[in-house]
């Protein structure tokens, strides 16, 4: 019986790492799929992208998974929250300005 229940304890344990590496993939994506609008519309070069949302994240205490959804929301509502707004508005001119 001892054994069975290791299974299942074993077999929940398994499903929730399948959930979180599940989750993990979808963030990288979105993150991805963020850097490319990015670079678009700032017009930088590729290594530029991810620190802008990184910029962006630390200046408005978002977590960049969070910042790479609104922005790239944005692009298909044309709606960005005020504060990441003028986040990526800074961000950007930074990173024009190196």
């Amino acid at each position: 019986m001892a054994g069975q229940e290791e299974l299942v304890e074993r077999v929940g344990a398994l499903q929730e790492e399948v959930g979180q590496l599940r989750q993990a993939l979808d963030s990288h994506a979105v993150v991805d799929q963020a850097i490319g609008v990015v670079i678009a519309i700032g017009r930088l070069r590729p290594e530029q992208g991810f620190d802008v949302l990184k910029d962006i994240s630390q200046r408005t205490n978002t977590k960049l998974r969070e910042v790479a959804e609104y922005v790239v929301q944005g692009t298909h509502c044309g709606w960005l929250p005020d504060e990441i707004h003028r986040a990526l508005t800074d961000a950007l001119r930074r990173a024009k300005a190196e």
